[in-house]
């Protein structure tokens, strides 16, 4: 039984969670819960124990100074809660950490305890995946779930995918039988691209789940580090003709598969958006404590080792550097092999595609010829967002 002392009664938690690793490819979807956490102020309540779902040897403790004093982090998962104000005030469980080594049911089961005594309504997963995609083109976000209702009701795509999975699988899944409406939202990070940060893909998710869930999160500076983003890589790419040629390549594949979808309601949905920005409501008051008074602490069992830990540092926005076209994943036309989700990618650990049916929208700009493979999750439903907004 968890018991959480000091966390009070939310109002209309939806629990939004990010895990580094094979489904993080850029660190997109990781940066994502970072900067929610660090925008809304969250406080840390609970972590998972290490020691039950961390191989050591695969993640390894940091050691770092508090005023001179040696401590230890443990790789784990960790769990705040945030509370946004406003008239119609709605609170985020907000959950951040590492794809699991080992025993991922209990893991999910632990995730799950503690969604089903906070009351939470509903399950966002986050990811990032390698796609044949140009950073010169809105990031495609695919929205899925497992849930036949959900996906009518909320305009998702029913997921079909086959194949090997990460943890967002696993946890939509675990989701799914234990009766928790959840959703997977995935970005589409250029392959030829793929060392983190990637803040354009950050951005996209952000304003795909500010879609799915009404409120109105701010940005801080990651619009324009998103904007600093791509002109580094514009740079990176005019200097080798072959990767700027390849670029070209797939800008054209996109802008033919997408020129039948510039339908009303993509830019209706920028409309929202833009008037949601606009308008002061929900999710514009400042602070993220979820106590009553704003002035308590959600940290618990202290004696067991369950410390708050260090706030993430703001990660650097230039770009890494770009695969040549002449080698590795960026080699060859738009038709050529793009990472597979049947492996690990070893810079990422973003997921690769296997062989299969190409989605619906995660993957248009693959060329005509050869249709992408699909993602680990998302098959559908894909929304793009601009780092322009």
């Amino acid at each position: 039984m968890i018991e959480l002392e000091g966390v009070p009664e939310l109002i209309d938690p939806v629990m939004v969670a990010a895990f580094e690793g094979w489904n993080d490819a850029g660190d997109a979807a990781s940066t994502a819960v970072a900067h929610l956490d660090r925008e809304w102020k969250g406080e840390v309540f609970a972590a998972l124990d290490a020691e039950d779902y961390y191989d050591f040897q695969v993640n390894r403790p940091t050691v770092w100074l508090d005023g001179g004093v040696r401590k230890i982090t443990w790789p784990t998962t960790r769990l705040s809660v945030v509370r946004i104000g406003g008239d119609k005030p709605r609170d985020l469980v907000l959950v951040r950490g590492i794809e699991p080594s080992m025993r991922w049911r209990s893991f999910c089961n632990e995730i799950l305890g503690f969604a089903h005594e906070l009351g939470v309504e509903m399950v966002v997963v986050l990811g990032a995946l390698l796609g044949d995609t140009p950073h010169t083109r809105p990031v495609p976000v695919s929205g899925v779930t497992s849930d036949p209702d959900l996906a009518r009701t909320m305009d998702l795509e029913e997921t079909r995918y086959e194949g090997p999975t990460g943890i967002v699988g696993i946890l939509q899944e675990a989701c799914t039988h234990a009766g928790v409406p959840a959703v997977s939202l995935w970005a589409a990070v250029p392959h030829y691209v793929s060392q983190p940060p990637n803040p354009k893909a950050t951005l996209a998710l952000l304003n795909r789940l500010e879609d799915l869930i009404g409120l109105r999160i701010p940005l801080g500076e990651l619009a324009e580090d998103a904007r600093a983003w791509q002109l580094g890589v514009d740079q990176l790419a005019a200097e080798d003709s072959e990767v700027a040629e390849y670029v070209q390549t797939l800008e054209e594949a996109r802008d033919t598969a997408e020129l039948p979808e510039a339908s009303g309601e993509a830019i209706a949905r920028e409309f929202e958006r833009y008037l949601r920005r606009r308008d002061p409501g929900p999710g514009s008051a400042p602070g993220g404590h979820a106590t009553e008074s704003g002035d308590g602490s959600y940290l618990r069992d202290t004696s067991g080792g369950r410390t708050r830990p260090p706030k993430p540092n703001r990660p650097e926005t230039g770009p890494g550097p770009v695969s040549g076209a002449g080698s590795g994943a960026g080699a060859g036309p738009a038709t050529g092999p793009a990472p597979a989700e049947g492996g690990e990618d070893r810079d990422t650990g973003g997921p690769h595609r296997p062989p299969g049916e190409a989605p619906k929208d995660a993957q248009k700009d693959a060329s005509e010829g050869a249709p992408a493979d699909p993602p680990e999750e998302p098959d559908g439903n894909s929304s793009e967002d601009s780092s322009e907004d």
